[in-house]
């Protein structure tokens, strides 16, 4: 299934969606990909809030650009493996029998498939600015990413067979 249609299924149920992609077997390559899907559309959701700050502040767009490449592309992908680890480990305090990779995925998945949520909130930020509908729209994605990623790790820790 084409991820678009995946990304669409997990608002439909993430729990089914992180089932197929656990069924698919454990391929670091693909969890990696899926990372660094969601990392550069996290990286391309801040460039109209920056163009916003450079235009309003007068500062030069490329460094700022620049720093949240660094960020979200180089820096982010290593915080969140540790992000994922650290789950995993207390799943296991509480009886999750799954492994680290399922929790890689339950969290990797969750930020690719709140993707959407993300864009509508780079947006915001970018031609609305700071108010009342940013914080709205970015409680509502912390929200489903929650849900996504707590879905995803209860059925990688405790839905295995």
């Amino acid at each position: 299934m084409p991820v678009t249609r995946d990304i669409v299924a997990t608002y439909g149920g993430p729990r089914r969606a992180i089932r197929r992609q656990l069924a698919l077997g454990p391929r670091e390559d693909r969890a990696l990909a899926v990372l660094m899907a969601g990392c550069v559309v996290v990286f391309i959701a801040q460039m109209p809030r920056l163009a916003r700050q450079a235009h309003l502040s007068g500062e030069e767009l490329n460094p700022l650009l620049g720093g949240t490449l660094l960020a979200w592309v180089f820096i982010a992908p290593l915080l969140l493996y540790a992000l994922a680890l650290v789950s995993h480990w207390v799943a296991r305090a509480f009886g999750g029998k799954g492994s680290p990779y399922g929790a890689r995925i339950a969290l990797f998945w969750a930020l690719l498939a709140s993707a959407p949520l993300i864009l509508l909130n780079g947006l915001v930020a970018g031609f609305i600015g700071p108010g009342p509908a940013l914080t709205l729209v970015g409680g509502v994605w912390l929200a489903v990413f929650g849900w996504f990623w707590c879905s995803g790790l209860y059925e990688a820790e405790w839905g295995v067979s």
